[in-house]
């Protein structure tokens, strides 16, 4: 049996399905919204951007991971059964494919629609009239090259440092009298402050220039009385995936230590050369052997093409094109609350929770709130964990007007929130400055969960004011983002929370918890117990059932229950939007499983779990996926849907998601995953129908 057939029986084998290959089809469905007929130009160019901006961490953070195990001799099995380098290069082959149906979208389906849609992207400069011409000239004089430093790599220079994910020209050349030819090769990276592309507003159309074809146009001013040989574009990616060192005796240093480790990311491992073909292979054999990598890892890109789709952003936000890109409806006011900002939101609390679905729902009572509490001489405390801010934020600010007026502010930041962690040690040390309470994380364990704590004096009693969410407090994500948040006084979250607040900054370990279940404490022991429960229901003939609603469902001991409820005849709804390790519809394993996927106008981001428990559900939301480090090496919480109102609420969530037949994907046994047939059936599109919600429907919800 050929290498790549023993691969591909493995893998079909295994009861369990790769996260790295199962997160591949996820990119995937990502890219199917670029081939969507019904999407404008503007909308498929940033789908296509995101599937770009997915690929690079794809490429930082998984292949990154993978490489710490084959450059340290480390073991690792996949849960497909591959070890760590036949694994490499059978998730080096999907990402070339994906690579190459990525640049086939842009040549073929995209670039043939731009001149119609007003807009061009001209990579030939002699196409420009002379006018144009001129102006670029002068730009490249004046702003270009002032920034361009040639780097050459010979026995007399060290070999640069390229930057991670910046367009770089290699340039070949050799002296004009070296008759040995003897080449050296140099190095000019594109300023990474300047914009991709050089537009020229027509009267009927915007011209894009890329930045690279000026440079490239005019390099040989930087090699005067030389020959140049080639000069060839790429971009490489970084390993990104680091790891803190946490003894005891670096906790006064953590931040500088994030700082230093940062620093990593500069200058980590290659995984990855994207490079435009007809590339010099000579240069090419000097990049490859400098970074210990093979072909595997070469990535190449018809002329015609484009590096770097991210930089398609720049398109599709150019102030020509603003209507172009379909508007999403205003929010809604949520159903617990539909007169919102006619009464005091401390009032309202008083006497129900409120249920935020983000974005159909606006983030502004929980703005509201914590803006209010800010300047009310009551609010005596204030304490928040922070996981990804906006920019801008009105809740920074908030918190620094909040301490202003001498107000107790304890802010949790994490500061390993992968990407953010910059912003994020901004951010902290201002609130600290300012005099709040700031814990700079938990040890080893990253701080997931969002959970907010006001408290109030009432008269002579005190109120407690809690939010419990799924999403970040961003209020820029959460337009974008579906996410759930629960505002209440209801004094069993307020004590809850209050424990686990305790837990993160100071030194205590609560017996019990009675809404609240938490990681790393006994989520997954808490999560099986239910489906057991569910199980057990099943096989004494008592109503059962299980939905889902997830980002990511990979803990192979979950799986592993998940598989025996179904066996026990418990039927399960799973709605995983990007990760799924679970096989559904494997006979005498999970022909009671069906698994759906959802990808659309909007990320969906918000966690539900459902458990029928004979007619009476349980029903928690919250921070947490089921992967292994959301329960042991994460802060993180659920929350109990409490009230019947919001109980209702997320039922009604849950059968929205299983009615979608315009977002849908079902995934096949084998891991492959299908958009699902509506036929004659009227479209229902849950990313529209959320708008629409009433109180009548949420009374008329069952599921099972």
């Amino acid at each position: 049996m050929l290498v790549k057939d023993r691969i591909s029986s493995s893998i079909a084998t295994s009861d369990f399905i790769s996260r790295d290959l199962s997160w591949m089809k996820f990119n995937y469905r990502v890219l199917d919204q670029v081939k969507k007929p019904s999407r404008k130009i503007f909308e498929k160019l940033k789908f296509l951007a995101i599937t770009s901006s997915n690929l690079d961490e794809f490429f930082m953070i998984r292949i990154g991971s993978l490489y710490n195990y084959i450059d340290y001799g480390k073991e690792r099995v996949d849960y497909s059964g591959l070890r760590e380098k036949p694994f490499r290069k059978k998730l080096l082959q999907e990402t070339q494919q994906f690579f190459q149906e990525q640049n086939r979208c842009y040549t073929e389906d995209l670039l043939p629609q731009f001149e119609k849609n007003h807009f061009s992207i001209v990579k030939d400069i002699a196409q420009l009239s002379e006018k144009q011409r001129k102006l670029l000239e002068e730009y490249f004089n004046l702003t270009i090259y002032p920034m361009l430093t040639p780097m050459t790599y010979d026995s007399y220079h060290a070999f640069p440092t390229l930057m991670n994910r910046l367009l770089v020209f290699g340039v070949v050349t050799r002296e004009p009298e070296d008759k040995k030819d003897n080449k050296k090769l140099s190095f000019v990276q594109i300023p990474q402050n300047l914009p991709r592309f050089y537009e020229f507003d027509e009267e009927d159309r915007v011209i894009f220039v890329p930045i690279e074809e000026m440079v490239r146009t005019y390099i040989y001013r930087l090699f005067r009385n030389i020959d140049i040989q080639s000069v060839n574009l790429f971009r490489i990616t970084r390993n990104g995936d680091f790891t803190l060192d946490e003894s005891d005796d670096l906790e006064s240093s953590f931040v500088e230590e994030v700082r230093r480790k940062l620093k990593t990311r500069k200058t980590g491992r290659v995984v990855r050369i994207e490079a435009e073909s007809g590339y010099s292979s000579w240069m090419m054999r000097q990049l490859i052997n400098r970074w210990n990598i093979d072909k595997d890892n070469l990535f190449e890109v018809e002329p015609s093409g484009l590096l770097d789709f991210t930089s398609l952003w720049q398109i599709v936000k150019h102030h020509d094109f603003r209507n172009r890109v379909p508007k999403t409806p205003p929010p809604v006011p949520p159903v617990t609350y539909p007169e919102m900002g006619n009464e005091h939101i401390f009032e309202v609390l008083k006497h129900r929770d409120i249920l935020l679905h983000h974005p159909y729902n606006d983030i502004e009572p929980l703005l509201d709130l914590i803006e209010k509490s800010a300047e009310d001489p009551d609010v005596l405390a204030i304490k928040l964990t922070i996981y990804r801010l906006a920019s801008e934020s009105r809740i920074t600010a908030a918190l620094l007007k909040a301490a202003e007026n001498g107000k107790h502010v304890s802010v949790l930041f994490e500061l390993k929130a992968r990407f953010d962690e910059e912003n994020n040690m901004r951010e902290a040390q201002r609130l600290h400055k300012a005099g709040c309470f700031v814990i700079y994380g938990v040890s080893s364990i990253k701080t997931h969960t969002k959970l907010l704590l006001i408290v109030r004096k009432d008269g002579k009693q005190v109120t407690r004011y809690v939010h419990m969410s799924s999403g970040n407090y961003n209020e820029q994500t959460a337009k974008l983002y579906t996410d759930l948040g629960l505002l209440s006084t209801n004094e069993v979250y307020a004590h809850d929370v209050s424990e686990f607040f305790n837990v993160i900054t100071g030194h205590s370990s609560p017996t019990d918890y009675q809404y609240l279940i938490t990681a790393p404490r006994d989520m997954r022991e808490q999560l099986i117990l239910l489906i057991r429960h569910e199980a057990e229901n099943a096989k004494k003939g008592l109503p059962s059932g299980i939905a889902i609603k997830i980002n990511s469902l990979e803990d192979r001991e979950v799986i592993s229950e998940l598989y025996t409820a179904s066996q026990a005849g418990v039927p399960i709804q799973l709605i995983v939007r990007g990760i799924c390790c679970l096989r559904p519809g494997r006979p005498e394993l999970s022909e009671n499983i069906t698994v759906r996927s959802i990808v659309g106008d909007f990320l969906e981001h918000s966690r539900i779990y459902y458990f029928h428990n004979n007619d009476e559900p349980k029903i928690y939301s919250g921070s947490a996926d089921v992967m292994v480090r959301s329960f042991d090496r994460r802060l993180e919480s659920l929350f109990l849907a409490a009230d019947l109102t919001v109980k209702k609420q997320a039922m009604n969530i849950l059968a929205y998601n299983l009615r979608d037949n315009v977002n849908t994907y079902l995934m096949q046994e084998d891991g492959s995953y299908q958009l699902i047939e509506r036929g004659e059936d009227s479209p229902f599109n849950i990313h529209k129908e959320f708008y629409q919600v009433t109180l009548d429907e949420l009374n008329k919800v069952k599921l099972f």
